[in-house]
C-alpha cells in the first residue's frame, strides 16, 4: 500500500509517500481502507521530533481518518466489513482503572494514532475494533476525518475540563486553525459569548459565519486591549489557549478574576514566561487538557450528525502532495482542516 511516511526526523523533506505491507488485522483489530485522512499540527512536530519520542521507522503519520472496514480480525463481531467508520484516534489499554472509569485519556499507556504509533495517511490502517466508530450518515468522509482529533481535544478542553456555561464570553484564539474552528462551535453550543483571534481579516470572517460574536486581528491590534474594550474591562472567563508563547502573556492578561486558562498546545513555543502574581493575585486556574475519552467523540459526532457542529475542510489534496500540504499548515494558510484522499 502507499502511505505518508517518515524513515527519521527532520524537516520537510523527510516526509514521503513510500510503499509499505499491507497491514492484516489480528485479535480484536480491524483493517480500514482509508477514503480519507486529515493533517494536524501535530503531523510536523511529529515529523521535527523532540527529546522522548521513541519511533519504529518508517512512521506513518495521520491521526484523522474516515474509510469502510475491508477485513476484520479473530473476535471481531462490530464494525463488520463494509461498514463506514471514522477513527476515534485514542489508543488505550482498556484494562486499567482510569480506562475502566471512562477516562482513557488519563491512561498510562495512552498514545496518539500517527503520534506514538503508526497513522493512517495511508491506503490502510489497522487499529482496535473500539476505534472505529459509525460515520454520521449526512457527511461524506473528507468532512468526517476532518472530526477526530480537533473537535474532540476541544470538547473536553472546554466542557470537561474548561466546563464552560451559558452566559459566558470564551476567547478563542487561533480560530482559522482546525482545533479553534472547533472551539468556536462548541463554546456556542454551551451558550457562550465568544471572541475569536486570528491573523487576517479573511479568516476572522469566516470565523463570524461559525459563530463568533467579535472577532479580533492580533497582528493589526493588541487583543488584550480588545478584550477590555469588548468586556468593558471585565475580561473573559475562559481562554482557550494553544498557541502558547506568542499569546500566553496576553491570554492571561485577558482572563477576568476567577477566569480558566484551557491550554491544549504550544504551536509557537512550549515556554512562555508566567508572571504568577496574575495568577494567584486574581485566583485564575490554568488547566491542561490533551485529547478526550471515546464516549465525549460519539457525543461530538452525535451533534455533528444533527448539524450542530460542523467540520470545515479548507482543500482536499492527493496523498502524493502531502509535502505541500505540509507547507500550507506550517504557513498557517488554511483555515479549518486539510485533507488527504489516496
Amino acid at each position: 500500500m502507499k502511505a505518508v511516511l517518515i524513515r527519521g526526523h527532520g524537516g520537510p523533506e523527510r516526509v514521503e509517500v513510500g510503499e509499505l505491507p499491507l497491514p492484516e488485522p489480528g485479535p480484536g483489530e480491524v483493517r480500514v481502507r482509508v477514503r480519507a485522512a486529515a493533517l494536524n499540527h501535530l503531523d510536523l512536530w511529529v515529523r521535527k521530533g523532540w527529546s522522548g519520542l521513541m519511533l519504529s521507522f518508517p512512521h506513518v503519520l495521520g491521526s484523522d481518518v474516515a474509510g469502510v472496514v475491508d477485513a476484520v480480525g479473530p473476535g471481531v463481531d462490530e464494525p463488520k466489513v463494509g461498514a463506514e467508520v471514522v477513527l476515534a484516534p485514542g489508543l488505550s489499554c482498556g484494562r486499567c482503572v482510569r480506562c475502566r472509569s471512562g477516562e482513557e485519556n488519563l491512561c498510562r499507556g495512552y498514545a496518539i494514532l500517527g503520534e506514538h504509533v503508526s497513522g493512517g495517511q495511508a491506503e490502510a490502517v489497522v487499529v482496535p475494533a473500539r476505534n472505529a466508530l459509525p460515520l454520521p450518515p449526512n457527511l461524506s468522509f473528507e468532512e468526517a476525518a476532518a472530526v477526530p482529533l480537533t473537535f474532540l481535544t476541544a470538547w473536553h478542553a472546554l466542557v470537561a475540563r474548561a466546563r464552560v456555561r451559558p452566559g459566558e464570553t470564551v476567547l478563542v484564539h487561533a480560530a482559522g486553525s482546525g482545533v479553534g474552528v472547533a472551539a468556536v462551535q462548541i463554546a456556542k453550543l454551551h451558550g457562550a459569548r465568544v471572541i475569536a483571534t486570528a491573523g487576517s481579516d479573511a479568516k476572522l470572517e469566516r470565523a463570524r459565519a461559525l459563530g463568533a460574536d467579535e472577532v479580533v486581528n492580533y497582528e493589526a491590534k493588541d487583543f488584550v486591549q480588545e478584550v477590555k474594550r469588548l468586556t468593558q474591562r471585565r475580561g473573559v472567563d475562559v481562554v482557550f489557549e494553544h498557541v502558547g508563547r506568542k499569546t500566553w502573556e496576553g491570554s492571561i492578561l485577558a482572563c477576568a478574576p476567577g477566569g480558566r486558562i484551557v491550554t491544549v498546545g504550544a504551536t509557537t513555543g512550549y515556554d512562555p514566561p508566567t508572571d504568577l502574581r496574575h495568577v494567584f493575585y486574581r485566583q485564575l486556574s490554568i488547566l491542561g487538557s490533551t485529547m478526550g475519552t471515546s464516549g465525549e467523540l460519539l457525543e461530538v459526532l452525535r451533534f455533528v450528525g444533527e448539524g450542530r457542529l460542523r467540520p470545515v475542510v479548507d482543500r482536499v489534496l492527493p496523498l502524493a502532495r502531502v509535502r505541500e500540504a505540509q507547507a500550507l499548515l506550517a504557513d498557517r494558510a488554511q483555515f479549518g482542516k486539510i485533507v488527504l484522499t489516496p
